[in-house]
This record gives structure tokens, sequence and C-alpha cells, in this order.
């Protein structure tokens, strides 16, 4: 590898323009990319214009920069893109709903409707029929199916007499 001599300034102007490119990748880029770059990129040029040596500006990059790294990723991680926003998916976990096309594995039947939507829906434990016209509770999603369980008639029986 060819290394040529540069001056000082050359030095600085090298390690702006790094962390001017890591900025704007950061910029572009969603998400906290390469911010930790530009941090060590600011400490090497600060060494640079101290008239350091460039493997004392390497060592300021490479250490500002895992240190930066090492100390402000868990924090970024909390609050960078912390709010989820709840999906259609989220929402019907737990929820009941009414099988409009009889569920079977075997077939690759099944349709459910909840909250005025339709999913495809397998059946828990897997070996199960469930009928068109029977109320189940969504368990989980997995992709885009519903994965549900039949609700026992007696608990069907006792939820419509408790909304009498």
């Amino acid at each position: 590898m060819l290394i040529l001599p540069m001056g000082a300034t050359s030095l600085i102007v090298l390690w702006f323009a790094v962390m001017v490119l890591a900025l704007i990748v950061e910029g572009i880029v969603p998400g906290l990319i390469s911010i930790w770059f530009a941090v060590g990129a600011a400490a090497a040029v600060v060494a640079a214009a101290l008239h350091a040596s460039f493997g004392v500006q390497m060592a300021a990059f490479i250490l500002v920069t895992c240190a930066s790294l090492i100390l402000t990723r868990p924090l970024a991680a909390k609050y960078v893109n912390s709010r989820t926003q709840r999906t259609n998916a989220d929402r019907v976990i737990g929820e009941e709903a009414i099988v409009t096309e009889q569920i079977d594995t075997i077939t690759g039947t099944g349709l459910i409707k909840a909250f005025g939507q339709v999913w495809t829906a397998r059946p828990e434990p897997s070996t199960e029929i469930i009928p068109a016209g029977e109320r189940v509770r969504v368990i989980r999603i997995e992709g885009a199916k519903a994965i549900v369980q039949k609700i026992p008639a007696e608990t069907v029986i006792d939820a419509e007499i408790s909304k009498i």
C-alpha cells in the first residue's frame, strides 16, 4: 500500500471531508447509522489541527468513534423511533372474530372477519376444523394469517347472557 505524506492542512481537510460525508449519510439514511463516525472524524480534525501525527489522528478517530458508539447507542436506540404505532394486526390479537369460511389446515381454507376486515385464518391446534359461523379468538398473527382458537359454546352463551 502506498502512503503519501500529507501536510497538516491536507489532513484537516481529509478528516473534515470524512466528517461531512458521515453527516450526509446520516441525513439520507433513516436511523442513526454514521453519526458516530462524524464524531470520531471531528476528534481527528482537532488532532490534525494540533499537528498530531497521522497515527495519533487515526487512534483519535477510532477511539472516539467506538466510545461514542458504546456510550450513546443504547440511549439513542431507546429514543429514536421509540414511538411504535399499533397496526391492525396488533388490534385484533385477543379479540373475537366470526369464521366466514371454514378453517381447515389440510385444505388450506379459512377466513375470519374481525373489526370489519377479512383475514386469512389457521386454527390452533392445527388439526382442528372450525366451521363457518363459529366464534373464534385471535391468539396471534403469523405473517398475514390470524391464528385462532375456537371459543367454547358455553363461553359464547355466557357472553350473550351478560349483555342482556
